[in-house]
């Protein structure tokens, strides 16, 4: 692989004005050196003569090029293109080159270098009617135009027009196309025809059953292809979610490829647009592009442009690609529509820093997007340990390589994407992500803008992450790990972690005390991806009408500030499927005998759940669960919380409104570690616990649902309590709070927590072992602390005012703080913080006199105090 241009050059491909000035007539030549060529960048200049490249006195030895001459088009005049000329070495226009629209047309050559000119085959007006094919070799290699390397079309204050004839780039299946079948029908196939190069993206978990076929019949909307397909192709709307497969045509009449030696060295031809330069696409097909490992040499790339108002990329199929797909990178106010993309490596739709605002990406289809052109993924995820054989020590090993291994471009590439977004201040609607090795779209946005722009003015006074979202409504993404990914935001080195650096756009991003605002994504599609249908992070997420079906998990979100907000996230009015009419195409022995295809092959049992909650304050409301019910296979339920958490947790997450249809409500699965991706000991989610506002889950309104596993139980749960064993939970009413245990100078969770004895409550006889210094509670109740520790500090929140709890602590004596009573009685009637020392025991009353802050946080302590022996 060529691995020419490091992070360092993206500051030398800004444009220099150091240029050659090159003669004003037709030139045919030999090779020059390139490397060190400037180039003329004066502006376009009308044309004052047109002539035909056909006709011999056009140039200036009187003779046609001939194959290995190397010719330029000067300024003021178009030439048309007429015929197929034969290999040139390099082509430079600076005037304006025109494919006539008469008959077939192939140009072949090095590189095509426009400086102030333009290419252009056909016109927005009138497209081209016949087959253009340009085809970039490779003879002579490690040239470098002007900064912007080899084998490309390269431009500088040039523009680029390409309008071909093919505008119906993909449609869905509209019934199953089962395997072994030779047809198919689709919703349109108006325009295909015989000949066509078509895509039936994956329906499954395995993005690599897409499958490429070519067309020999069109009758109506049923297309007959060349070779029965191997896999079944779902067709149909499966209750109530459209996991309908995409079928896309990847045949355009402009074609620019690179010759067929890239398909092995993966160093393809380029398109790159610089300062000054105007793109205007539109039914193009780009094929064995972009060059591996190469940074800034991608299928097509507006490179630093600024303003980009009213240019585009439409209607266009980019296929068999080496790096990336469409990048814009410095530029604004794009139009990037209808385009089709297949089997690319790399971020494929590509914002490059984080700059990039304004830009509509409308209704495209990225079909199979790869980390590498042969290599597997070395992926930065959550992936269940048993999918992988982690532990907690190797999955560091393995993020180290993930980052620092030289297959991928960047580090992330390792973790690819078929959309990478880097600043929210763009639009995305009705995009399809089929088949990502890892994620479908990622918002992943770095704190400023960097690349090219990291240091500049520009760029620390301007902040993603505390940017507004633009429109992001009617995606779909399937067949990827992680269907949505609105998390791991990008360090300035291109690394990310999996937790922090949450979205949480503000009023004014520029000013970090102006208010936060709510974040609206709406009209999602999430099926068949492998871990998550939804994975979010931030404060102010509000989800709406979502489906998700047929995920390993379908929604998980994270709070961005500890819940600081009225909420972290809320999912309305939505549809959570468990498990469709798509079985896939089953392939292990777990599978067959399951009769569909299973997220996680490796570990056949894992508990696939709706929604989890996680950390602080999610909200669910008017939300619809189907299908989720236990079998031999696996154990499931709607609604559940992240497996198996160490982070924070609270009592204030809620539910309203729900319905369930042939739905296990609820289901805490035992802690397991081929389940596990957290491997710092389920502190928190010993301690769960979900508010159920309206009794639409339990049949009981204001009632709290708790681990119950009984390894785990809390000691909030008494026979006041509903225990469902099918669950791993109960379901108690009262004030439901939480309890923090730690000494003084101690820290909550076990993974922090400097070492110390261990804490267990009792209640009613029963003991519950603590973990991490933390447990719910519930107002009302007496329990007893038993402990070897000299020191305990005992602390209550998100609890009502007025609730009290009353701790025994035998062989303590003596408390910091609070008031001290003189017998039992007194201390039970207290109304505020106090302790009564007995003869083998102290005992304390935590008594809750304000009400919470809102919003309610489970770190806002409202009642304390520390004994001691």
């Amino acid at each position: 692989m060529r691995k020419q241009f490091h992070l360092f050059l993206y500051t030398r491909l800004v444009p220099a004005s150091v240029l050659l000035a090159m003669g004003t007539s037709i030139a045919a030549q030999d090779s020059a050196d390139h490397a060190s060529m400037a180039m003329d960048v004066a502006a376009p200049s009308a044309m004052t003569r047109t002539v035909k490249w056909s006709d011999a006195s056009a140039w200036p030895s009187g003779k046609v090029p001939v194959a290995g001459e190397e010719v330029t088009i000067p300024r003021g005049t178009e030439m048309m293109l007429d015929v197929s000329p034969p290999e040139l070495r390099g082509l430079t226009v600076q005037g304006k080159l025109t494919f006539v629209d008469e008959r077939d047309l192939a140009l072949t050559t090095e590189w095509i270098y426009v400086p102030g000119g333009e290419l252009q085959i056909g016109t927005e007006a009138s497209p081209f009617q016949h087959n253009a094919t340009i085809t970039l070799t490779d003879n002579v290699q490690g040239e470098d135009i002007n900064t912007m390397g080899d084998r490309g079309i390269m431009m500088l204050r040039g523009t680029l027009n390409m309008h071909g004839n093919r505008e119906h780039t993909w449609s869905k299946l509209s019934a199953t196309a089962e395997a072994g079948s030779t047809s198919f029908t689709v919703l349109d196939a108006s325009g295909w025809r015989a000949g066509d190069e078509i895509v039936l993206a994956s329906t499954d978990f395995n993005p690599r059953q897409a499958e490429r076929r070519t067309v020999t019949a069109v009758n109506g909307n049923t297309v007959t292809i060349d070779a029965p397909l191997e896999y079944m192709h779902f067709g149909e709307i499966t209750f109530g979610v459209d996991e309908r497969g995409e079928v896309a045509n990847l045949t355009r009449n402009i074609r620019i490829q690179a010759s067929e030696d890239a398909a092995t060295n993966f160093f393809g031809g380029h398109i790159m647009a610089m300062a000054g330069s105007e793109m205007y696409i539109d039914s193009v097909e780009l094929s064995r592009m972009g060059q591996h490992l190469t940074l800034a040499r991608y299928p097509i790339h507006w490179h630093v442009i600024g303003e980009g108002h009213g240019q585009y990329i439409r209607n266009a199929a980019i296929h068999d690609t080496f790096n990336r797909c469409v990048t814009v990178h410095g530029t604004n106010n794009l139009q990037v529509e209808n385009n089709v993309t297949f089997n690319t490596v790399g971020h494929c739709f590509f914002l490059e820093d984080g700059i990039e605002h304004g830009n509509e990406f409308i209704r495209n289809l990225a079909i199979q997007t790869k980390c590498h052109p042969t290599l597997d993924c070395v992926p930065t995820n959550l992936a269940a340990n048993g999918e992988n054989n982690y532990t907690y020590a190797n999955r560091m090993t393995v993020r180290q390589i993930s980052f620092s291994g030289g297959a991928t471009l960047l580090p992330s590439d390792n973790t690819v994407s078929s959309y990478w977004i880097t600043n929210p201040d763009n639009s995305y609607i009705d995009n399809v992500a089929a088949g990502s090795d890892q994620n479908g779209f990622w918002l992943s946005l770095p704190e400023h803008p960097n690349g090219a722009h990291l240091g500049t003015e520009v760029s620390l006074n301007t902040w993603p992450r505390r940017t507004p979202l633009g429109e992001f409504r009617g995606n779909v993404a399937h067949s990827n790990f992680d269907g949505f990914m609105f998390d791991r935001n990008i360090n300035e080195d291109n690394t990310f972690g999996l937790a922090g650096n949450a979205f949480m756009p503000r009023e004014n991003p520029a000013d970090p005390e102006s208010d936060f605002v709510e974040t609206l994504i709406e009209d999602l599609t999430s099926y068949k991806n492998r871990n998550g249908g939804l994975w979010g992070r931030g404060e102010l997420h509000i989800f709406r009408n979502l489906k998700l079906a047929d995920n390993a998990i379908g929604m998980t979100h994270s709070s961005g500030d500890f819940g600081s907000q009225r909420f972290t996230s809320r999912l309305v009015d939505s549809l959570i499927v468990g498990e469709t009419d798509n079985i896939g195409n089953p392939t292990t022995p777990e599978e067959v005998a399951y009769g569909r295809s299973l997220p996680k092959p490796p570990i056949p049992d894992f508990p696939i759940r709706a929604y989890e909650y996680y950390d602080y304050r999610d909200e669910v409301v008017n939300t619809t669960f189907v299908n989720f019910q236990d079998n031999d296979r696996r154990k499931t339920g709607a609604l559940s919380w992240l497996l198996f958490t160490s982070s924070g947790v609270t009592t204030a997450s809620t539910i309203e409104g729900a319905e369930f249809v042939n739905a296990k409500p609820v289901y805490f699965p035992n802690i397991e570690p081929r389940f596990d991706n957290d491997n710092r000991g389920g502190v928190a989610y010993r301690t769960l616990s979900i508010h159920d506002l309206d009794g639409s889950v339990t049949g009981i309104a204001d009632s709290h649902i708790m681990l119950h596993d009984g390894e785990n139980n809390s000691v909030a749960t008494d026979d006041s309590c509903e225990i469902h064993p099918s669950w791993n939970a109960s379901v108690c009413t009262g004030d439901v709070g939480r309890l923090y245990l730690a000494q003084r100078n101690g820290r909550i969770g076990a993974q922090t927590a400097p070492a110390e004895q261990p804490i267990a409550l009792v209640r009613n006889g029963t003991e519950f072992h603590i973990t991490g210094n933390q447990s719910t509670v519930r107002a009302g109740t007496e329990i007893q602390v038993v402990t070897e520790r000299q020191e305990v500090s005992l602390s209550v929140s998100e609890m009502d005012q007025g609730s009290w709890v009353i701790f025994e602590l035998p062989s303590f004596a003596n408390a910091v703080s609070g008031t001290q009573q003189d017998s039992m009685n007194a201390l039970r009637n207290a109304n505020e913080t106090s302790w009564f020392s007995g003869e083998d025991a102290l005992w304390v009353k935590l008594v809750v006199t304000e009400a919470p802050v809102m919003p309610v946080r489970p770190l806002d302590m409202q009642a304390n105090i520390t004994v001691s022996r």
